[in-house]
């Protein structure tokens, strides 16, 4: 059994200290906040574990296995690399570092330590973007042509990161994880209408050695929620709508065929022969209905078993921090061009 120290009990903490509780092959033996009386709180709901305001006793913890760090994204960098010299494990939320020098060195660490590193970019282990893995590795869908996402709602405004460092690490670590191959370019344009030089909007294309391209669609300030990726390929194509309450994922038979002609005299005929629509069947696949965290929580506490790679380790969360700072990058500079 791995003993478990979350630090940070704000917005996403209880949730991971709920799921480590209910993980039979985990012991939570340490809950760390500044806020003395949130930490009461949850020693009445967890008298089983240790409580405290320094995070420095976790560290020194010789029975202590993992430190898990849901704490603003700022701390992430201390918290994890004190923790990776103490030898324990490290699960943080995301998004990993504020800079890719800060996540570069982290990897490094836990590397040399032989520690595993994880981030919990937990949309990837959701049902439905795993059933996408799946179909998309099969190649039920085809050669992948692009990726459009939308991920707007009206809040939450943050202070201290911009709308493309708090919502695209997860549209980001879910493209990473289903297309398998990194961009060689990106472009990003944002506005700030709320806290001056924080961007509330934002749009960030990817382009990749071939056709494929993706584009992000970030914003605090929308009328409605929205959360959709559209996924197309050369046979098939995906809707993923994570708001949609039971059908999040769509499977169409459409596309567009081609046909060579002999001829382009008539042009508006060459159109018609050269291009020709196909409609067919919606399918709509059985989802994993576990709640994301829960495999969160069981990816990280099976890799420090068998010593192996996390699903979302170190070096993922590295790819998406590096696409972060290249979009914050973009931004700054007018939407200038950044290659890879």
């Amino acid at each position: 059994m791995t003993s478990v120290g979350i630090i940070g009990c704000g917005y996403w903490g209880p949730n991971l200290i709920r799921n480590f509780v209910e993980n039979e092959r985990a012991a939570l033996r340490w809950i760390c906040d500044v806020d003395a009386h949130r930490l009461r709180e949850f020693a009445r709901r967890y008298p089983a574990a240790r409580t405290t305001t320094d995070c420095q006793q976790l560290f020194a913890d010789r029975e202590l296995d993992a430190v898990v760090v849901a704490t603003p994204v700022a701390t992430h960098y201390p918290f994890v690399k004190a923790a990776l010299r103490a030898g324990k494990h490290v699960l943080v939320e995301k998004p990993f570092t504020t800079s890719m020098r800060e996540a570069e060195e982290l990897v490094r660490l836990a590397e040399t330590n032989r520690r595993t590193l994880m981030v919990d970019h937990t949309f990837v282990y959701t049902g439905a973007v795993r059933k996408i893995k799946e179909i998309v590795d099969d190649g039920e869908i085809g050669d992948l042509l692009y990726l459009d996402s939308v991920r707007i709602n009206l809040g939450l405004f943050q202070r201290d990161i911009n709308v493309v460092w708090d919502l695209a690490p997860h549209d980001l670590s879910i493209m990473d994880f289903l297309v398998g191959r990194e961009p060689v370019a990106l472009t990003a344009t944002g506005s700030s209408h709320i806290e001056p030089g924080v961007e509330s909007i934002a749009y960030v294309m990817l382009r990749f050695a071939d056709q494929f391209i993706a584009h992000f669609h970030f914003n605090w300030l929308a009328p409605v929620k929205i959360r959709r990726t559209l996924i197309a390929g050369s046979r098939k194509m995906i809707v993923y709508d994570d708001i949609e309450p039971t059908e999040k994922v769509r499977v169409y038979d459409k596309g567009v065929t081609t046909n060579r002609i002999e001829s382009d005299s008539d042009k508006e005929a060459a159109y018609r022969t050269l291009v020709s629509y196909r409609t067919g069947d919606v399918w709509v696949p059985k989802l994993d209905s576990t709640e994301a965290l829960a495999h969160v929580c069981t990816e990280f506490l099976d890799a420090i078993q068998h010593s192996r790679r996390a699903l979302t380790d170190g070096a993922e969360g590295l790819r998406v921090v590096r696409l972060l700072e290249a979009a914050q990058q973009s931004i700054k500079q007018g939407g200038r061009l950044i290659e890879f």
